[in-house]
């Protein structure tokens, strides 16, 4: 079976499932992998271990989201690259990709590390959380090097239109991750240090898997272990393309960590159902966010290839299909989040708090959808930062305003979670002005210089 998909020729809706689908699986079967942590711990540990492994969630996130983002700059490079058949542009920017994502993942990981309890302490974890909390972040972060070495890899095969060998490499790790879950919790009794081991080798087996097949590919998009070096002009166009989105996905996990704080000063019960309501509500995000990247990747390689045309089209079809696939994710969440949240922690008070979180999250997600296929739109013209500023603007600043003022006079949890939906609003606004804006006068303006 024919793995690569034809950006550049007939008609795109099959084509643009055929990339999504497999993408939106495997953020997924991802995201499974990483409730079956909080799943294990929370059901056959304590409560207190499942809120030490979930308070961990947003801090990771941060550091995490900034070179998913980054690894998007090179989609873009290689996907422009492939669109104009520029083969030797395609190898400099794929060895580039690789070299980043392995230095900058041993940096991250050395500096993570050294500011761990200070970390810990900006979070406001509680005391009966603190030490399974510290130990869960200090393994899972010195895991971060291959959790990069995925990503930059993932990018590489999405710029050719390859996303199921991303896919297939996950689940093969993440059953691993699933069945060594259950050794250390059940037999070793290692609670959140157990998962957080489990985690770091599936995180190696499925990078490892997939620089192998890099390594035997034969095409442009093949790994030499030589090549792998900084090509200057590759790592710019990468960097300034790819952080402006890194900071986009930051943003997001920023803004959720000061919310994580506000969520721990509220108990250990409404901490144990954001982690089980947060591993539910995502599933929905990753449909959302996989057209998304579809546009990114379609668009990138049709104006390489100077077929404007097409590029306009891509975003009107990705648009409709994906509210059509959030849609069908989303309401089963909502409708049956009592029994989803109860595979988590039978707690009646986790669940009620989690469902309240599943429905101010998954009922706006028709917001975030509109954000996330014009961000992903305009990264596949190149233009990273306009998306980026907004979602400062719209998520962070309003989401800070919001934790600072509101919460502090009404300080429960329905009052705290009310920032999503309004932030979404805001930055949905703003960003669906700039697009139309972009399409009429600065693209018109873009392509007659080019």
């Amino acid at each position: 079976m024919r793995r690569e998909i034809d950006m550049l020729n007939g008609g795109f809706a099959a084509k643009i499932l055929q990339f999504a689908i497999p993408l939106a699986l495997t953020g997924i079967l991802q995201q499974f992998f990483n409730a079956a942590d909080v799943m294990v711990v929370g059901r056959f540990a304590s409560k207190f271990a499942m809120a030490a492994v979930g308070c961990n969630t947003p801090v990771i996130g941060i550091v995490v989201n900034l070179f998913v983002g980054i690894s998007t700059g090179a989609t873009v490079v290689i996907a422009k690259c492939i669109g104009r058949g520029d083969g030797a542009g395609v190898k400099k920017a794929v060895h580039t990709a690789v070299f980043l994502s392995l230095v900058c993942g041993s940096v991250m990981a050395l500096v993570a590390l050294s500011v761990s309890s200070r970390i810990m302490s900006l979070l406001s974890v509680p005391e009966e959380v603190l030490p399974m909390a510290l130990s869960y972040f200090r393994i899972y972060i010195s895991g971060l090097p291959a959790i990069l070495l995925y990503n930059f890899e993932s990018a590489i095969f999405r710029s050719k239109g390859d996303t199921n060998t991303p896919l297939f490499c996950l689940i093969a790790a993440g059953i691993v991750n699933v069945l060594l879950n259950l050794f250390f919790v059940l037999v070793l009794k290692m609670g959140a240090k157990g998962v957080a081991i489990a985690t770091v080798i599936s995180n190696i087996l499925s990078s490892g898997a997939m620089f192998i097949v890099l390594l035997r590919s034969k095409s442009d998009v093949g790994i030499e272990f030589h090549l792998i070096r900084a090509d200057h002009a590759s790592l710019l166009e990468i960097l300034r393309i790819g952080v402006p989105a890194g900071v986009q996905s930051m943003v997001f996990a920023l803004s959720n960590i000061i919310i994580q704080s506000a969520i721990n000063s509220l108990g250990p019960d409404v901490m144990a159902a954001s982690a089980a309501a947060f591993n539910t509500e995502i599933f929905a995000y990753f449909i959302v966010n996989a057209f998304g990247q579809a546009c990114t990747a379609f668009i990138g390689q049709n104006y390489g290839a100077k077929k404007f045309d097409r590029c306009k089209k891509v975003t009107l079809h990705a648009f409709w299909m994906d509210c059509a696939f959030t849609a069908a994710v989303a309401l089963p969440i909502i409708i049956f989040s009592r029994e989803l949240l109860s595979l988590f922690n039978g707690d009646p008070a986790v669940i009620e708090y989690g469902r309240t979180r599943i429905l101010y999250i998954t009922s706006f997600q028709f917001l975030n959808l509109t954000t996330e296929i014009f961000s992903g739109s305009l990264r596949g013209y190149g233009n990273s930062l306009a998306p980026a500023l907004i979602a400062l603007l719209g998520i962070c600043v309003t989401r800070v305003i919001w934790v600072f003022t509101v919460f502090p006079m009404h300080s429960d949890y329905a009052t705290l979670l009310a920032c999503y939906p309004i932030s979404w609003f805001i930055t949905t606004s703003i960003l669906t002005g700039y697009y139309f804006w972009f399409m009429r006068v600065a693209l018109k303006r873009k392509i007659a210089g080019i």
